[in-house]
């Protein structure tokens, strides 16, 4: 059995699946967010409770909104402040004497996904998170790749490439992000940059869904953002696929409802690609809210 849990800064989702990667369990409990021993008796208390019902001892697999250091194994994230800094890997083991594995949530994501039945025969597949921030998570031969220092897949924090920057024009915004530094993805191809965008060339603060809704309807400066916007992605992903060189790739988050990008990408990525290079596919996410759930959990597949 499967444990599943995705850790986040409001709730705690909990998914236990059996060897068919099928679902048989699901509750949600509020985050301890200022108090880490409740945090740790929380999770046990899952763990035990369904290692009851189900007469097994579950394989534990987490998903955080954040990054356990290579170097010493702490926790680092801000949207659950009772375990920055904790060992939360080694704590909950303690807690439930057995192993247990913990990875950013956007490679959470990303597993998730690649562990679709329509995707387990894909050797490289790629998830994208297009939300309130930007990133994603990178899944080769079924296995979540996290890097030396466990930051592989965090697209959001590289710069905007100088073909990103001569496509915004004379007036490009040099947003900051909040790593510290400026000029980062994250800033410009989340939902939350799709906003700053606008409200910067347009001097309006809009909502994304509203300026999807305006283009929708043909109005003048929704149509010249979105199509200064969907250049800017494709570029941008461009870059990212030719590092990386995905089959697949599946965007998730808010900004990836917008079905034009699925129209789009294919058309505008090829021509910022190597020659022998071909677009990959580019797909919904199939799995949604429930992503992060499924791809903890998906942590223990050999």
């Amino acid at each position: 059995m499967y444990y599943g849990f995705d850790v986040g800064g409001t709730k705690i989702e909990f998914g236990a699946f059996n060897e068919k990667l099928e679902r048989l369990a699901a509750e949600r409990v509020p985050t301890p967010t200022e108090d880490y021993e409740l945090l740790l008796d929380t999770l046990a208390g899952l763990v035990t409770k369904y290692d009851e019902k189900f007469g097994v001892k579950g394989k534990i697999g987490l998903g955080i909104p954040g990054i356990v250091s290579a170097e010493d194994d702490t926790v680092l994230t801000v949207n659950v402040p009772s375990a920055n800094g904790k060992l939360l890997r080694a704590d909950l083991e303690a807690r439930v004497e057995r192993d247990v594995k913990i990875e950013n949530d956007a490679n959470c994501f990303a597993l998730s996904e690649a562990w679709d039945e329509g995707l387990q025969n894909e050797s490289a597949v790629m998830g994208l998170i297009l939300g309130t921030g930007f990133g994603g998570g990178l899944i080769y031969e079924g296995k979540v790749f996290s890097g030396g220092n466990h930051v592989a897949g965090e697209f959001g924090h590289t710069r905007l490439p100088i073909d990103a920057w001569f496509h915004l024009g004379e007036k490009a915004p040099l947003l900051g992000c909040g790593c510290g530094k400026k000029g980062c993805l994250d800033s410009y191809l989340s939902g939350r940059g799709f906003e700053l965008l606008y409200e910067h060339y347009y001097s309006e603060r809009k909502a994304a869904i509203d300026i999807i809704r305006s283009y929708g309807e043909g109005e003048e400066n929704a149509s010249e953002h979105v199509e200064r916007f969907m250049e800017l992605l494709a570029i941008c992903l461009a870059n990212i696929f030719t590092a990386n060189d995905p089959d697949v790739v599946a965007l998730g988050g808010g900004l990836s409802n917008f079905e034009l990008i699925y129209d789009e990408m294919p058309k505008r990525v090829p021509k910022y690609l190597m020659s022998v290079a071909k677009c990959p596919k580019i797909i919904k996410a199939l799995h949604g809210d429930a992503g992060g759930v499924r791809g903890a959990a998906f942590l223990n597949i050999k």
